[in-house]
């Protein structure tokens, strides 16, 4: 077989790294920041969407034996991820059934969704096929459920749609106060597995490799291409953007992505003023120019509804700067000069927030 001879003459392996090289050029477009941080924050960037991509395309390919992996948190991180956010996903197909058994917990927002095509495929898209909402689920007195995932619907029960072509399950907990709140736990099974996987395939291990290559690729070229449309269009604005977009890359469809850019001097402040629309949660964040999340473990670099000190009048006031003004929900930029940004609203419906920023010297912001 073609794969078998691709490993036994190395082939494979120059492949999947001519992928990474290709990924590596990302970092040196015209329009990407060339500082020393910013350049040494996207070569690690690459590294953990290698580390990404290995985990799942490789160590967890096996839609016959699916294992839960997490493909974002503090150090590895895609596409505007959520600070407030713990992330799960598997590897499934649309033509088994699975199951889920779980206990909900006390996290606030929890849902379930299938995906179609995915990041390693031409294109780049990952739309949904099927989504689960907790509020939605039957849940027993002692805080266990079962989820059924098939194309065809259950008599009863909770049930996850799929598609035929679905191979991704996605899993999202959203937390207002991560300390004191606790996470889902969660197992999947497809219904009629085997007690054990058979011994790796050295084919199927081919294409889980190339695909792991493609995706750090394809995720890097991506994201790249969104940094760049937000400095020329969102920047020091934070717009709705077109929600077709940025769903068809994964998004959910109960959330309101507004993305900017910001760009500050050290003498300057971003003030961002708007009134939330009712709604499950919302939450602002400050992002690097990879549309990564900066390092929330020990900077401040997120706010939500749960921890925002609002107006009298509801509103809310976020000012982003170099250093603390002695303001409420100041957010800082982790020694930055410029990024991406990303507010978040959840459940708002068809209500949506009008969000005014201005720059502003920082020796003029009124200290409190």
């Amino acid at each position: 077989m073609a794969e078998e001879e691709s490993i036994l003459s190395g082939r494979l392996w120059e492949e999947y790294c001519d992928t990474l090289k290709r990924a590596g050029k990302q970092l040196l477009r015209p329009e990407t920041p060339k500082t020393a941080l910013d350049q040494a924050e996207g070569m690690r960037y690459l590294s953990r969407l290698i580390r990404a991509g290995l985990e799942m395309m490789v160590e967890g390919a096996d839609a016959d034996y699916p294992v839960f992996v997490v493909p974002s948190h503090e150090t590895i991180k895609i596409g505007a991820d959520n600070p407030d956010n713990y992330y799960q996903t598997a590897r499934i197909s649309g033509q088994h059934e699975y199951r889920i058994r779980g206990q909900r917990g006390t996290v606030p927002t929890l849902n379930f969704a299938t995906k179609k095509g995915g990041f390693e495929k031409a294109g780049s898209t990952l739309e949904g096929t099927g989504l689960l909402n907790a509020t939605e689920m039957s849940v027993a007195p002692d805080g266990s459920f079962e989820i059924i995932l098939s194309t065809r619907k259950p008599a009863s029960g909770n049930w996850l749609p799929m598609e035929e072509t679905s191979h991704m399950l996605l899993v999202r907990q959203t937390f207002n106060d991560r300390r004191n709140e606790k996470a889902a736990t969660l197992t999947l099974e497809r219904i009629g597995e085997a007690s054990s996987p058979p011994p790796l395939d050295p084919a199927r291990f081919a294409a889980s490799l190339m695909a792991a290559g493609l995706y750090t690729e394809r995720v890097a070229t991506l994201f790249a291409d969104w940094s760049r449309d937000f400095k020329s269009g969102h920047f020091n604005i934070i717009p709705l953007g077109d929600q077709k977009v940025f769903q068809t890359a994964g998004g959910d469809p109960n959330i309101q992505y507004y993305h900017g850019y910001w760009q500050l001097e050290e003498d300057e402040a971003m003030v961002i003023e708007t009134t939330v629309p009712p709604c499950e949660f919302w939450n602002f964040q400050v992002d690097n120019y990879w549309m990564e999340s900066l390092d929330y473990r020990y900077h401040r670099i997120h706010v939500n509804g749960h921890g925002a000190r609002l107006n009298p009048d509801g509103s809310v006031t976020i000012v982003l700067a170099h250093r603390d003004p002695g303001v409420p929900n100041w957010l800082t930029t982790a020694g930055h000069r410029l990024g991406t940004s990303l507010f978040r609203i959840i459940g708002a419906g068809d209500r949506f927030a009008d969000i005014r920023t201005r720059i502003v010297k920082f020796e003029d912001i009124a200290r409190k």
